[in-house]
């Protein structure tokens, strides 16, 4: 048998998908593993090359890999997608991860780290809750709006209350009080993730640096320190910004 020099991995909650190739691209081997399994077998793997399409969970199986001396391979499922024969499974899918690593030009992203993906976290946590509460605003305006109720959502809320309960049952009231609760509990929570990134952004060389740029404030330079990682995996500017 040929020695393995390379695996694609198709990555999944519970079973996964291995395609093992060697150094002239001819496949060694293709099998499935558990969880557990798929940890053992790269303890037991000699340094290899690990492929993984840029997905959930990739990077964390990137930093594995690499605490085990594998090199680690990740791709834009985009660049994946050509390289997928016949019908789309799981298989096929670690085959053609495989494949697209070997190709020469590929462009592969970097594993983040641990406290990258941290701060990544706290940022999707906050765009969740900005989301959320635009929603509740743009609710309450319309179930005010069809009683006859205009007026820009803020402290007039409560005058509004008022002219509410004048022409419609108590329940509705009483549920239009609670979304403005609602309103406020979520103010407070973007409030206190938004402190949290500022604490962070504080606290590295990186992001204070970006700070002198016009324009660029704590949540920006926060942003871009985690989503960018090591600058110097672009050749330009024009390359970092597409």
């Amino acid at each position: 048998m040929s020695k393995i020099t390379i695996i694609g991995i198709d990555l999944a909650k519970s079973v996964f998908h291995l395609h093992a190739a060697d150094s002239t691209g001819r496949q060694v081997k293709a099998i499935k593993l558990s969880r557990s399994k798929l940890i053992e077998y790269l303890h037991r793997s000699e340094p290899i090359t690990v492929a993984m399409e840029a997905c959930a969970s990739a990077h964390h199986w990137g930093r594995l890999c690499q605490l085990l001396g594998h090199e680690v391979c990740l791709i834009s499922p985009q660049f994946v997608k050509p390289f997928v024969k016949s019908n789309k499974n799981d298989r096929n899918d670690a085959r053609a991860i495989c494949e697209a690593a070997q190709r020469p030009g590929m462009h592969f992203v970097p594993v983040k780290t641990v406290g990258q993906q941290a701060v990544l976290s706290l940022h999707r946590v906050r765009e969740m809750l900005i989301s959320q509460r635009t929603a509740t605003i743009n609710q309450l305006r319309g179930l005010l709006t069809e009683f006859g109720l205009t007026a820009p959502i803020g402290n007039t809320i409560p005058a509004l209350l008022e002219d509410l309960m004048k022409i419609s049952p108590t329940f509705l009231v009483s549920c239009i009080k609670q979304q403005w609760e609602h309103l406020g509990e979520l103010e407070q929570r973007i409030g206190n993730v938004t402190t949290q990134i500022e604490m962070h952004a504080r606290q590295l060389d990186v992001t204070r640096r970006l700070q002198t740029v016009p324009g660029i404030g704590p949540i920006t330079a926060s942003a871009l320190e985690a989503y960018v990682g090591n600058v110097t995996q672009f050749r330009a500017g024009r390359q970092l910004a597409a």
